[in-house]
């Protein structure tokens, strides 16, 4: 404890008031993703305070800031509805049963995250190319946007004959649409003109109090938080300390079918979750010049969204808008996140009748600004300057994003990379060929030996031709994988048939180690004097000869 306080108390002003600046900024994001996963402000706003509060305590990146993101949110929608009509309990139905599945589904997700920290996956974002990054980002701004869009209807509870309660939409029209747009243009107006008039006053939180005065002035007749609520079958935003939520151990069937069903969901949200948040801290390592701990965060993150489905919250990630708007309020210690998430949580208990007078045009403006900001825009500048390949997984990862889902595109975007990658490479092996004084056929192998290169490397040879002694140089050549071994033993093997006499050379450490423990003979194929000095320039200094250490390059 001590040694934490001595941390973070050299920034500790600039961190205080960074904080503070982003749970500004934060509220209404969050209710906005409420509405995104159509689930009650209170679990997004709870949930933000759980798990901003653990990450920022236990995480691997001082100044990352975490709350329920709708990177995550956009995936639970589809899981709530299908948990509203299938809650069952004992032949009983449950009212709004998707909550509980989310709240096991979030629990569950952060279980997963553990996981992945404890058994060291953080690393791999590392694999994660820029314009998969960039298509995740324009696909994620879509997603939000297409979602904003679907605000603009009313929901009705209907019945059916059969007693099946279902949601039915029906877009706005007339003024009440035209309201709509213009509360929304004056949203985005105000957000968009304030910072370049002063910067010192959080333009989101200033638009939505400008909006909903608006509103309350005019006495306009429009949605707001409130009856947004209501008209899901809420009874309006109570703000309370979050406690552990005991109607999830009584009403949620602990089966296989529960497993089952929840398992999709969560899987897709923890893969989201961490690639958002390790994408967000590596964004600040290089804002700050410094380095994170990925699997920490990634334990971290898992941590709180856990605690967030036991105390009723819903689940959330690394935020890279909220962190980059602590990061240039001067945030740079814990205690920024620490303070973010007090006076969150400040706001859920004794300001919850005001957020329900905030109109939902007001959110609707907070949201489209933050899709503006998170799309790409460079991607189209630079469309036609990249490689065709990269330009090629940018759109492919925009698109699976926005017809399945984040994780699945992020995937998607990596493998088409990862071949596309090896298949470049797999043009790039050479051979260049010479005859010694003594009739010794020679060839040079130029580039990387691995499984997409094989055909090639292997055509290069021409056995049966070739003269009875053959020797094979891989100075400048490296050996990538089992394949690229399994090549070699199978070149050596077609020489031998031949009764030729065929020799290896300059192959590295750990392919000779390889080839000795596949085949005894190879002690005899493979030549270990080497005086070429090329060989030991990619070795260790401390195991060149002493001869070469002298050697002037």
């Amino acid at each position: 404890m001590t040694e934490f306080i001595r941390k973070i108390v050299p920034n500790a002003k600039d961190d205080v008031l960074a904080g503070i600046t982003v749970s500004l900024a934060m509220i209404p994001e969050v209710v906005a993703f409420a509405f995104v996963a159509q689930i009650d402000p209170l679990m997004a706003l709870s949930g933000a305070f759980i798990i901003g509060l653990i990450a920022a305590i236990f995480g691997g990146r001082p100044g990352l800031i975490s709350g329920a993101a709708g990177a995550v949110a956009v995936i639970f929608v589809t899981m709530i509805a299908d948990g509203h009509t299938k809650g069952m309990l004992f032949d009983q139905p449950v009212e709004n049963m998707g909550f509980f599945y989310l709240m096991a589904c979030v629990i569950l997700m952060g279980l997963i995250q553990i996981f992945a920290g404890v058994f060291k996956l953080g690393r791999f974002v590392r694999l994660i190319p820029h314009p998969v990054m960039m298509g995740f980002v324009n696909g994620l701004a879509i997603v939000i946007f297409w979602a904003q869009v679907k605000m603009f209807s009313h929901k009705s509870l209907q019945v059916s004959s059969d007693g099946v309660k279902e949601y039915v939409s029906t877009f706005m029209q007339g003024i009440e649409l035209y309201i709509m747009i213009g509360l929304v243009a004056l949203t985005m107006a105000v957000i968009w003109l304030l910072p370049r008039i002063t910067t010192k006053i959080p333009a989101a939180l200033t638009a939505i109090f400008i909006t909903t005065l608006v509103v309350v002035g005019l006495d306009l007749n429009v949605s707001t938080v409130g009856s947004y609520i209501i008209e899901g079958g809420g009874t309006g935003l109570k703000g309370e300390f979050p406690t552990p939520n005991l109607e999830l151990w009584q009403n949620l069937p602990f089966n296989l079918d529960t497993l089952q069903f929840i398992l999709p969901y969560a899987f897709l949200a923890a893969s989201v979750g961490l690639i958002e948040s390790l994408m967000t801290m590596n964004l600040v390592d290089e804002l700050t010049e410094s380095r994170g701990d990925g699997n920490r965060e990634c334990i971290a993150q898992g941590a709180g969204n856990m605690v967030s489905g036991l105390f009723g919250g819903t689940g959330g990630c690394g935020m890279i808008g909220q962190t980059v708007i602590n990061i240039n309020a001067g945030g740079r210690g814990r205690l920024s996140g620490i303070m973010m998430a007090v006076t969150l949580l400040t706001f859920i208990l004794f300001t919850d009748k005001l957020i329900e007078q905030v109109p939902i045009a007001a959110l609707i403006g907070v949201m489209f600004m933050m899709v503006i900001e998170t799309f790409a825009w460079s991607s189209f500048r630079i469309m036609r300057k990249i490689p065709k390949s990269d330009a090629a997984v940018l759109i492919i990862v925009s698109a699976v994003t926005v017809i399945f889902d984040l994780a699945i595109a992020v995937f998607v975007g990596v493998i088409i990379s990862a071949l596309v990658f090896a298949w470049e490479n797999a043009k790039k092996i050479r051979a260049r060929k010479r005859i010694k004084d003594d009739g010794t056929k020679v060839y040079e192998i130029w580039g990387p030996l691995f499984f997409g290169s094989i055909q090639a490397f292997n055509d290069k040879f021409d056995v049966k031709n070739d003269p009875v002694k053959v020797e094979i140089d891989f100075v400048e050549s490296r050996i990538s994988d089992h394949s690229a071994l399994e090549a070699i033993f199978n070149l050596v093997e077609k020489y031998e048939s031949e009764n030729k006499q065929i020799k290896l050379k300059h192959l590295s450490e750990d392919c000779k180690a390889l080839l000795y423990k596949a085949s005894p003979k190879f002690r005899s194929v493979i030549v270990e004097d080497v005086d070429d000095p090329r060989y030991y320039l990619a070795a260790n200094p401390e195991d060149f000869p002493k001869s070469l250490k002298e050697y002037k390059f």
